[in-house]
């Protein structure tokens, strides 16, 4: 992409009444536009980082044989009645047409999900599956403050399992265990993110989330770093050590939620009897897990930690492009040299952002690109070119070096 053609700017001023770290760099670096507090536009740089975890995310949910559905996000009022959630629920979004019908904008979709599946399911030999989508969500949130990290409209991966008994739906909900924990490897935030036991509140006695440790995070969590496991503060007090090892010696850290997971064994299934016949002809229950991650808000805490004073430092893995390349200069030997190397970069496929822009100083297009935070950094400048070098740097290093033309393939590819 040409940087010239790009409709958007990077901004010099921080945003209004933001809090976070992510937040201002995402609007300062053109990835968002901040429409009101917790709702926020994709602009073009946004949108392929989002794409990148978004096609992490769905690699590995069909990996394990998850099926890909897209379900309304408007949901009529009776389904969140027979679930007793339309008045228990006090983030759900409501709203009434001319006629008098109510309904909901979608915060989750168990209420859809299940009835949908009773369609289809009669019999044992109908189990196992799981279904997931990604979707806009909408949540009344009245604390929102930090960005995609506390949304009120977000996009959401959520992940639906179905099970004849216990025994499959522990199986299942310890292999996602290890896919969600894959993905945060994945998108560049492994190492500072744990499983944690949550309260399981009606479903279970625990759930589970997983929690990137930040100095900026809302949450509380107890970490056992010899288990690489943690206690969230809601039930520290009944779960007072490792649940893994019985070790005490758990210390406190900041973190931000960023996935989570819950045996819902028959919460659901119940109020819409969802059933099925077992090999005897029995009616039993179906049993439920669901698995959700928000993209916007791993997008968020992604750049809350990784990023320093000059702005964003992108994982390769969902960096917007793989290379930045800047033209210092403006004559026609320098511009002839640097669409050539843009060009074969791109017949090689390499995904390139083409600062080609005129009439700005060499100050401004590194601050812009230090800014923006692709992990790779060509420059080409009229001095490199007599000495026939190009400039190449990583973002996350501080020095330069300067490699032969012939040499840019073997850094880049």
């Amino acid at each position: 992409m040409r940087q010239s053609k790009l409709f958007t700017k990077t901004q010099k001023d921080i945003p209004k009444d933001e809090v976070s770290k992510s937040a201002i760099l995402l609007q300062r670096a053109g990835f968002l536009d901040k429409l009101h507090a917790g709702v926020y536009t994709y602009l073009p740089l946004g949108f392929l980082v989002l794409k990148k975890i978004e096609s992490i995310i769905r690699e590995e949910m069909l990996a394990i044989g998850a099926q890909e559905i897209l379900m309304p996000a408007l949901h009529p009022k009776k389904m969140w009645e027979i679930t007793k959630r339309w008045e228990s629920m006090d983030d759900l979004y409501k709203l009434k047409d001319i006629s008098g019908r109510e309904f909901a904008l979608g915060p989750t979709h168990e209420e859809i999900v299940v009835p949908l599946v009773k369609k289809f399911v009669s019999s044992y030999k109908d189990l196992p599956f799981s279904v997931f989508q990604i979707q806009n969500k909408f949540r009344m949130e009245m604390r929102a403050k930090s960005g995609l990290i506390r949304a009120r409209e977000f996009i959401m991966k959520d992940l639906y399992s179905f099970h004849a008994d216990e025994k499959d739906l522990d199986e299942f909900y310890n292999k996602m265990k290890l896919v969600y924990q894959r993905i945060f490897e994945r998108v560049g935030i492994g190492d500072l993110t744990y499983l944690v036991f949550a309260s399981g509140g009606s479903f279970s006695k625990f759930s589970h989330e997983f929690q990137t440790i930040s100095d900026v995070g809302e949450d509380t969590i107890y970490l056992c770093e010899k288990c690489k496991v943690g206690v969230n503060k809601e039930i520290i007090d009944v779960q007072q050590n490792c649940p893994e090892c019985e070790s005490k010696d758990l210390i406190e850290k900041k973190s931000i939620e960023v996935g989570n997971i819950f045996s819902l064994k028959t919460r659901f299934s119940d109020p819409f009897e969802l059933k099925f016949k077992d090999e005897n002809g029995e009616l039993k229950p179906v049993l439920m897990g669901c698995y959700g991650i928000g993209l916007g808000r791993l997008m968020g805490v992604i750049v809350e930690v990784n990023n320093d004073d000059s702005g964003i430092i992108w994982p390769e893995s969902v960096s917007p492009f793989d290379v930045h390349l800047l033209v210092l200069g403006e004559s026609d030997e320098l511009m002839q040299k640097s669409e050539k190397i843009y060009s074969t970069l791109q017949k090689k496929g390499v995904l390139v952002l083409y600062d080609d822009r005129k009439n700005l100083s060499f100050s401004e297009k590194l601050k812009d690109s230090d800014l923006i935070g692709i992990p790779k950094r060509l420059v080409l400048s009229e001095r490199n070119l007599k000495e026939g070098k190009v400039e190449f740097k990583k973002r996350l290093e501080e020095k330069s070096i300067f490699i032969d033309e012939d040499k840019i393939f073997d850094l880049v590819l």
